[in-house]
């Protein structure tokens, strides 16, 4: 399963947000840096409002989502890449999730404390991106001396990392994340190898207060983070009220909608945030739906039908013949199987097709 860690300076919520995207209180959330030493892991099911439809269509009782896995990772200040705070324990622990979600401190309160005294979003990240690239520079320049080494008696993998490393350091001496130097395919996969931690892509979570939330556009420290964002490296951004999801985590489901109506907003910011971090990880959904159960399987984006087959299971993927597949924007407009086939949405797909994101799937394979 692929993890996103989430991240940000100290007090800036962190904690909070962990412990609503899991709807537990494992996190320690204290007024206080450093509340959080060793990282804390949660499984949280992806929402996905296509599950409850299919399952009518399917006559069945369960239903099975999507999960990914998220990481509550220590707070980094600055000088984190020479071992300040808990530095070298958060860079480790960050080089062990597939994606970021970089927490963003957007409101002001006098009575939670912020480790660099004033509230500057900018200012923020940028200690962040800072400390992720001179951690990445330093590793470059360790990998720099063993690949040389091995270039010289032709090892081609080594040859190329090279060549891509000459590239990386004067990019990143730039103050620039590695994920924003131009590459090609190949580049991309050597990339890969180096394992930067500025190379991982980033989701910003603005957490606003409970009183901005009905109106975040007009948060002016939002504004700047979405700006940042699309003109440094085309991140999205999110918008949550950290302490707002720690109050939704006792409610029932009726009780959470008349909470957030009272609010002025209709959905859960965590919500948002969980399917934006799915995509984020380059994840997306195909459905299998029967009697016994509907469930969504998750798959890369990019993977072909015998891949998505193996998801399931390793036996589907070696024997696949066909798969039977419907989109399930069809299946739940026309009403059902029946009237799906009726209309000729059905079709049986090959070795070669690339599955979407929706697809109901039945597999054919030798055993």
């Amino acid at each position: 399963m692929l993890k996103a860690g989430i991240v940000g300076l100290p007090n800036v919520g962190k904690s909070t947000l962990f412990n609503a995207l899991t709807r537990t209180r494992k996190a320690e959330s204290a007024n206080y840096p450093f509340c959080t030493i060793d990282p804390n892991i949660g499984v949280v099911q992806v929402p996905d409002n296509r599950l409850e439809p299919l399952r009518e269509i399917a006559k069945t009782n369960t239903i099975i989502p999507a999960a990914i896995e998220f990481v509550d990772i220590a707070g980094l200040v600055k000088g984190a890449s020479k071992g300040e705070g808990l530095g070298n324990k958060f860079l480790a622990n960050i080089r062990e999730v597939d994606s970021i979600v970089h927490v963003v401190r957007c409101f002001e309160d006098e009575d939670i404390i912020h480790n660099m005294g004033s509230i500057d979003p900018i200012r923020d990240i940028d200690i962040i991106h800072t400390e992720l690239i001179l951690s990445d520079i330093a590793s470059l320049e360790t990998q720099k001396e063993k690949l040389t080494k091995k270039a010289r008696s032709g090892d081609k993998e080594a040859i190329e990392s090279l060549d891509l490393i000459e590239r990386l350091i004067p990019h990143l001496n730039d103050n620039k994340p590695a994920i924003t130097l131009s590459m090609n395919e190949e580049e991309i996969s050597v990339i890969k190898r180096l394992c930067l931690l500025s190379a991982k892509k980033v989701l910003y979570a603005c957490n606003v207060a409970e009183s901005d939330l009905a109106n975040s556009v007009e948060n002016p420290f939002v504004k700047k983070v979405e700006q940042f964002a699309k003109e440094n490296h085309n991140a999205e951004t999110c918008i949550i009220s950290a302490s707002v999801e720690a109050e939704l985590i006792d409610f029932n489901m009726e009780e959470a909608g008349e909470y957030l109506a009272s609010l002025g907003i209709s959905d859960s910011g965590v919500s948002l945030l969980i399917r934006s971090t799915y995509k984020l990880l380059g994840l997306a959904s195909y459905f299998t739906a029967g009697e016994k159960e509907v469930r969504a399987w998750t798959f890369r984006i990019g993977m072909k039908a015998p891949e998505c087959a193996g998801v399931i299971h390793t036996d589907f993927e070696h024997g696949f013949i066909k798969a039977e597949v419907v989109s399930c924007k069809d299946l739940i407009s026309l009403g059902g199987t029946h009237k799906a086939k009726e209309a000729g949405k059905y079709r049986l797909e090959g070795k070669d097709y690339l599955f979407q994101d929706g697809d109901v799937a039945v597999f054919r394979f030798n055993t």
